[in-house]
């Protein structure tokens, strides 16, 4: 989306401050209201995704009855758009009160053009940032919309899921560090199958001492050992026809990593204390944070259960290589876990984006999505800050992001690096560059590259 297509929704009702902030927000294809009716009509008819407007309206424009009620019905009509309220020099209870309703800032009147276009851009990108979370989930599908991302690794994984779904015998490996959604995938992989309307049934193989990890696998008879006082069915059995998550399966210990290869070659198990072979009908995803590899060199993983899990391997990435997507689901959390505890509309401050996308998130997306519940909770107002996520303010310069300036970094490093490898003959290097001579003659006089670099 440019700037030229976005749309600014301006209600003010002194013809000159309309004419005055046309103006001054030419950059927008700018909608002007002069009152509640005139708002609501341009709200319907354009959508804008913001709006800035005096709390002042006729019929009573010095008070902030007719104000408040906009308010209150614009967000209720489009709870998603973000209005910037204008209010007197010193009104700074009516200020509160709009944040409280829902309102995304507030500026005190009269205002300095170039700091209201500071948070019209901010609050720009933030709707930008919510709606390509919608198109996101949207995309990945609802059984996949645990796992939000924009990450062309995360989104590989993803489309590699919903290929592997439907064979519905072959055995996945995930593997990724601690948090970083296996048991989402697992989930998504699934649901996404023809066995879907079956049993999802998980368990955690670190999680169960190891003298009750075989019953509670392969299940027991009655009178098979001490305290076994009737027959009970293991998790595999309990997930015939279903799929059968095995988390942490690098914990698994030795003795039943055979009994479990037993099983995923002959498809049949044995109860403790049991005499009959039972076949069971299952898909088998398993998930691990180790390296089996490594298990494997060491002794304490079998190499030829490895080849059985291992039929298809997705290698999950962990968030910080996962540029954006810390925000991204920030922004997702906060808006989750506020209507969880009915704290209305909440947004992350600039200064708690900045501490996010600087954080290296050793936890991955469990240890985000806790730092954000909590911080919701505990936030006194409806504004997300570093502070309360309990993370260092970072600075945050926006200007690394301008395009403009991207783009020309990356041209200048990209003309001298070439000019450097062909050891400055300008014809090789507008064949490697792709461009003619006389185009990297002007790259060069522009960026001030001479011919002997």
């Amino acid at each position: 989306m440019t700037e030229k297509q976005r749309t600014l929704m301006v209600v003010e009702d002194d013809p000159a401050l309309q004419k005055q902030m046309r103006w001054a927000f030419g950059d927008y294809e700018t909608v002007l209201a002069s009152d509640r009716e005139s708002a609501l009509a341009q709200l319907r008819r354009h959508e804008p995704p913001v709006v800035t407007m005096d709390l002042g309206l006729p019929p009573d424009p010095d008070g902030v009855s007719e104000g408040f009620q906009l308010l209150q019905e614009m967000l209720t009509l489009a709870p998603d758009t973000k209005v910037v309220v204008l209010t007197g020099q010193h009104d700074r209870e009516n200020a509160v009160r709009a944040i409280g309703m829902g309102a995304y800032d507030f500026f005190a009147k009269p205002f300095e053009p170039e700091f209201l276009t500071l948070t019209i851009d901010r609050a720009f990108r933030l709707y930008d940032l919510q709606r390509e979370n919608v198109r996101l989930q949207e995309e990945l599908g609802s059984a996949l919309s645990g796992m939000l991302t924009r990450d062309p690794g995360m989104l590989k994984v993803c489309r590699t899921v919903e290929k592997v779904a439907s064979a519905n015998n072959v055995t996945v490996a995930l593997f990724g560090e601690s948090g970083t959604g296996k048991e989402v995938i697992a989930r998504g992989l699934h649901a996404l199958s023809s066995r879907a309307k079956q049993r999802f049934v998980a368990i955690n193989c670190a999680a169960i001492p190891d003298a009750l990890l075989e019953a509670e696998l392969f299940g027991h008879e009655k009178g098979a050992f001490t305290g076994a006082i009737k027959q009970t069915q293991g998790k595999i059995e309990t997930a015939d026809k279903g799929t059968l998550f095995l988390d942490e399966i690098g914990d698994l210990p030795m003795p039943l990593q055979a009994k479990l290869l037993r099983f995923l070659q002959e498809r049949v198990i044995e109860r403790i204390g049991g005499r009959s072979e039972i076949p069971v009908d299952v898909r088998v995803v398993c998930a691990t944070h180790q390296d089996l590899k490594r298990l494997i060199e060491a002794g304490r993983f079998r190499e030829d259960l490895y080849y059985r899990l291992a039929e298809i391997v997705i290698e999950i990435p962990p968030l910080r290589d996962r540029p954006g997507d810390a925000s991204l689901l920030a922004h997702a959390f906060v808006q989750r876990f506020a209507e969880e505890n009915g704290r209305g509309s909440m947004r992350l401050t600039d200064d708690a984006i900045a501490a996010i996308e600087a954080q290296p998130w050793p936890g991955n997306v469990r240890e985000l999505e806790n730092c954000v519940k909590r911080a919701v909770i505990m936030a006194d107002g409806n504004r997300v800050a570093a502070d309360d996520l309990g993370l260092e303010a970072v600075e945050d310069d926006l200007d690394v992001l301008n395009l403009r300036q991207v783009r020309e970094a990356a041209e200048r490093s990209a003309v001298t690096k070439v000019l450097s490898r062909v050891n400055g003959n300008i014809a090789r290097a507008a064949e490697v560059l792709g461009v003619s001579r006389p185009t990297l003659y002007d790259l060069m006089n522009r960026y001030g590259i001479k011919k002997e670099a």
